[in-house]
C-alpha cells in the first residue's frame, strides 16, 4: 500500500475521515435508531478469543450479530455458539448467523497466488455483505477480514450500503502492524492499537491501552 500516490491516499483518507461525521450528525437528528447491524470476523488461534472479549462489553443494541469465519476455521464456530449461548441467557432475543468464505491467505502462502485467492474470497464476501448490509463491521486481525472489509467498502463505494469499519489490532502486535492491519489501516474508519509504540508509527490509528 505505500506505494500509491500520495494524492490517492490523502483522499482517500480524508473521505473515510468525513463520512463517519456525517452519518453520526444523521443519527443525532434522529434519522438512525439502534438496533445496529453488526457483521463480526473470526479467525483461529487467539483471534476468536479476543473479538469475543470485545463483543462481551457491547450491549444487545449492537444485533443481529452477523459471524464470517474461513471455510477452513475448524475451532471459531464452537467457541461463537458457546459465547452466543450464554449471551442468550441474559438478552432472550439475541440473533446471530454464521456464514463461511474461502480464506484469502494461508500461511507461507507467495504473494502472487495470495492475490488470486484473495480476489476469490471477495467475490464470495460481496454476497455476504450484500444480503446482510451491516451497520458496523467489527475484526482484529484474521486474513479473512481483509476480504470482508474490501467488499463492504466496495458497497460504500456504489452508494449501495456505508458500513462502518472498526479494525482493532491484535495485543501481540507491539511494534509493527499485522498484514492485515497494513492493508486495512487505509480502508478502516477507525483502527485502533494496542501499543503507544505503533500510535507514534501510524498517526491516524487510535491508541486506546489494552482493550483485551
Amino acid at each position: 500500500m505505500e506505494e500509491l500516490p500520495v494524492v490517492v491516499v490523502l483522499v482517500l483518507l480524508l473521505s473515510l475521515l468525513l463520512v463517519p461525521l456525517v452519518l453520526l450528525d444523521k443519527r443525532r437528528r434522529g434519522r438512525r435508531t439502534p438496533p445496529f447491524s453488526l457483521l463480526v470476523v473470526a479467525g483461529s488461534g487467539g483471534h476468536t478469543t479476543e473479538i469475543l472479549r470485545l463483543l462481551s462489553c457491547l450491549s444487545e443494541s449492537y444485533s443481529p450479530r452477523h459471524y464470517v469465519l474461513a471455510d477452513s476455521d475448524k475451532m471459531s464456530e464452537a467457541k461463537i455458539r458457546s459465547f452466543e449461548q450464554k449471551r442468550a441467557e441474559t438478552y432472550s432475543n439475541s440473533q446471530f448467523t454464521l456464514d463461511r468464505i474461502p480464506r484469502s491467505r494461508e500461511v507461507r502462502q507467495s504473494w502472487i497466488s495470495s492475490v488470486v485467492t484473495t480476489l476469490y474470497s471477495i467475490l464470495y464476501s460481496l454476497p455476504l455483505t450484500y444480503k446482510w448490509k451491516p451497520d458496523l463491521i467489527l475484526c482484529n486481525g484474521p486474513g479473512t477480514c481483509v476480504p470482508v472489509c474490501l467488499s463492504a467498502f466496495l458497497l460504500g463505494l456504489l452508494r449501495i450500503k456505508r458500513t462502518i469499519i472498526v479494525y482493532v489490532e491484535s495485543i501481540c502486535r507491539v511494534e509493527t502492524l499485522s498484514l492485515s492491519g497494513k492493508i486495512l489501516y487505509y480502508f478502516s474508519d477507525y483502527f485502533i492499537v494496542q501499543w503507544p509504540d505503533l500510535k507514534k508509527k501510524y498517526p491516524k490509528s487510535v491508541y486506546l491501552g489494552r482493550i483485551v
